[in-house]
């Protein structure tokens, strides 16, 4: 049985190792894959694994030999998961690796928000406080977290976590969710109201077909003028121009960002030079825990579908 891992790199760059999964097969590890190159470095594969890579209609009719497709990671929209049925081949995916390391995330972008933790200590590093008249020496005003109202767009173990951490600060949640999913940490109530209402929004929820660019002008509008836009989940789920012009316009107070509609981002992207825009690259999952929990499910994928059984089907 032929494993092959299209590209490795971001899940494990020297720091842990592919033993378990080496033990399964013959395994061939690639860091990253372009495009051109899928079918012929997977023609031979019983089973891929990838994170980023696209699996189209058409690349998978070009690979008869492949099996199962191991998603690296819980989202698996770069799988034509529709033709891969079709042709019998099964997918799976990681959920739940991520969850600690994510909200995490959330709190530490959110918290140089507030608090300018990272822009303060470069400016005393560069002797600003030691030229300051006063004791203290800040750049702008602070901003308590307690009393707030944290909005959560998508209610799943990631989104749950995250308003756990928002309400130990002392903050009101309240969320949306396509299904009813009623909860003690907060309220569930219609997404207009999460938007008007939050001081914070943060999305948790996955990529689809109805709601790619579903943060767009008309939205952005209804939060208040204060509020901050907190995005962990997919770029695509921002209209970044009308979020750019949102924030340049002093419409809203602030977007922080791990993930934009472009990975890595062209430099015309509206984003980058955007008031109070802060954004971090794709690595609020990539704690080395959250990293060893995808290897340690992949294994488990692996091995319950060569047993006929197999985990965590998303085809």
């Amino acid at each position: 049985m032929k494993i092959v891992v299209v590209d490795g790199y971001t899940l494990n760059p020297g720091d842990l190792n592919w033993e378990e999964i080496k033990a399964l097969g013959e395994l061939v590890v690639y860091d990253r894959t372009p495009v051109d190159k899928i079918v012929e470095r997977c023609a031979d594969a019983d089973i891929v694994l990838t994170n980023k890579v696209p699996f189209s209609k058409e690349t998978l009719a070009e690979l008869p030999k492949l099996k199962f497709i191991s998603v690296l990671a819980t989202g698996f929209n770069i799988v034509d998961t529709k033709a891969a049925k079709e042709q019998r081949v099964l997918v799976s995916n990681v959920p739940g690796y991520g969850t600690a390391s994510v909200a995490q995330h959330v709190f530490a972008l959110l918290l140089e928000f507030t608090n300018h933790v990272g822009k303060t200590a470069k400016l005393v590093a560069e002797g600003e406080w030691q030229r300051s008249k006063d004791f203290c020496f800040t750049i702008s005003t602070l901003t308590e977290l307690q009393d707030k109202i944290f909005g959560v767009i998508g209610f799943g173990n990631i989104g749950q976590n995250t308003a756990s951490i928002a309400k130990a600060f002392g903050m009101k949640i309240i969320y949306y969710n396509t299904s009813v999913k009623p909860s003690e940490i907060g309220e569930q109530v219609s997404l207009e109201k999460v938007f008007c209402n939050s001081d914070f929004i943060s999305l948790h929820c996955p990529l689809t077909l109805s709601n790619t660019g579903f943060v767009n002008k008309n939205v952005l509008q209804t939060m208040k003028p204060n509020a901050v836009l907190i995005n962990t989940a997919r770029g695509q789920l921002i209209n970044e121009k009308d979020l750019a012009e949102a924030l340049d316009q002093n419409v809203i107070a602030g977007a922080l960002l791990d993930v934009l509609s472009k990975e890595p981002p062209d430099q015309s992207n509206p984003l980058l030079s955007a008031k109070n825009c802060i954004i971090t690259p794709h690595n609020a999952w990539i704690s080395i825990e959250a990293r060893k929990r995808i290897i340690a499910i992949t294994v488990s994928n692996i091995t319950s579908f060569t047993k006929g059984l197999p985990l965590n089907l998303v085809n």
